[in-house]
């Protein structure tokens, strides 16, 4: 029987999370659910000099945003030191693992020789030990670090679960340090120790690490240990086919909720970024969750679609709660110096905007004229405010003085009234609007005016 699921997000602090990242927890989030495992976090925070408490901030935030719920963690590599130190010497007592006295200046001239002659660069050996071999004196006042005895013959396999059967020949891989003079373990011992620590199973990430894999196997069963299964992911592309990156202008996830995106709408954007489920588009995180597999993630790079995650966000925030989003607006009118105080109840101009809306802060954007004072341009009000419309205007006044205050009612007024005095809508809408918020572009007046409420609007025809 199989162990239970426990899969990891293992992401490395030293810069703001993308959605090329935040994917990388995704999906091993989703099988973790699926198969009612466990998902654990753990910060590789080895990098000293790039580590930075607000970039761990950042993991956190976009996590907790896309409601990506952890089990286990955050884990620090900084707070496991003891532990490694504790593997590193038991391989060093079982022989596999060893003291390499070779200065950076002697590595750099054998790779400078080895290129030369159309070699790949790479650690010659000379310091690993074996049968009848007999290793020079250590130089004095030079720290060793310590090297895995890669095996020298055969290969390390696995069928990957995205790219299927993946061998390599170690002769292909030289001895890898796994630990500094100064004793701090590399990244490729550090995340086999975790892994195996923390019992994973399954281990979902970026097809850069790839060229890690076989190292990390052999360093798995130099402490007696399977590996987990492997699954490595297609790289996101930006918009313009460029591998993501905020060198080329991605965007951290946070910046997604800060421009307006819905969290449920970055999820399903995310979700299909890199695998699929038949032809379904749009659905939700618990049909995400009963529906994901390994099976059928995608093995070519995905591409960043802008227009596509607009067009979901216009999907999302049609069926969201009006009162929700009116919540989610509040701040973007805040940004632009306005109060809701005394307008009309941004829940029901959310309602009236929203179809229409990509993102929130453009529901926010359009929701402003309901809470400003209307300054028409002079221009425009010499264009549709002539003397042939004024009796109307005036006529249509007197009339919402009377209505019931509804949209319907509001809109029969405007027919009467056009009907009277010969005016197609434009001509008495045009104005009406500039008066009532000072721009001609608008939802249905009607609706519009039964926000505003029958006094703002009276005063302002008044006027």
């Amino acid at each position: 029987m199989m162990s239970k699921i426990r899969t990891r997000f293992a992401p490395s602090p030293t810069g703001f999370i993308h959605l090329g990242n935040i994917r990388s927890a995704l999906y091993p989030w989703a099988f973790a659910r699926h198969n009612h495992g466990d998902f654990i976090l753990r910060i590789e925070d080895t990098d000293l000099e790039r580590s930075t408490p607000a970039a761990v901030q950042a993991i956190l935030d976009g996590m907790a945003w896309l409601e990506l719920d952890f089990d286990e963690g955050p884990f620090y590599q900084m707070q496991r030191m003891d532990r490694y130190r504790e593997v590193l010497q038991q391989l060093l007592e079982a022989g596999q693992v060893y003291q390499c006295y070779m200065t950076p200046e002697e590595l750099d001239a054998l790779r400078e020789e080895q290129r030369a002659k159309g070699e790949k660069p790479r650690y010659d050996g000379r310091w690993r030990p074996e049968p009848g071999k007999t290793l020079p004196s250590p130089p004095p006042g030079v720290a060793p670090v310590l090297r895995f005895r890669n095996p020298l013959s055969g290969s390390v396999a696995w069928d990957d679960a995205v790219k299927g059967r993946i061998e390599i020949s170690n002769e292909e891989l030289d001895d890898l340090v796994i630990a500094r003079p100064d004793g701090t373990p590399t990244y490729n011992f550090c995340v086999v120790v975790d892994d195996m620590d923390m019992a994973i199973t399954h281990v979902i990430r970026g097809d850069d690490h790839v060229n890690n894999t076989p190292r990390q196997i052999n360093i798995f069963r130099a402490l007696g240990k399977e590996p987990p299964v492997y699954a490595h992911l297609p790289t996101v592309l930006n918009d313009q086919g460029e591998k993501m990156s905020k060198r080329n202008g991605a965007m951290g996830v946070m910046q997604y909720r800060d421009e307006g995106y819905l969290p449920e709408a970055v999820l399903n954007y995310l979700a299909r970024l890199g695998w699929a489920h038949g032809d379904a588009e749009i659905f939700s995180r618990e049909q995400f969750v009963a529906w994901f597999d390994l099976e059928h993630l995608g093995k070519s790079p995905a591409q960043h679609n802008p227009e596509k995650l607009a067009w979901l966000n216009n999907h999302y925030i049609k069926q969201a709660d009006n009162d929700r989003l009116a919540g989610l607006a509040q701040p973007f009118l805040a940004q632009q110096g306005l109060s809701t105080d005394g307008g009309p109840a941004l829940a029901g101009v959310v309602g009236l905007l929203k179809d229409r809306a990509n993102t929130v802060k453009e529901i926010a954007a359009n929701a402003a004229m309901f809470y400003r004072v209307p300054q028409p341009a002079p221009e425009a009000l010499a264009q549709h405010l002539s003397e042939q419309v004024k009796p109307a205007l005036a006529d249509l006044a007197a009339a919402l003085g009377d209505v019931e205050w509804s949209k319907e009612a509001i809109g029969a007024a405007f027919k009467a009234v056009l009907a009277r005095h010969g005016l197609k809508m434009p001509q008495l809408a045009m104005p009406v609007r500039l008066l009532t918020v000072g721009q001609t572009q608008t939802p249905s007046i009607d609706a519009v005016l039964a926000l505003l409420g029958r006094q703002t609007v009276l005063s302002r025809l008044g006027g």
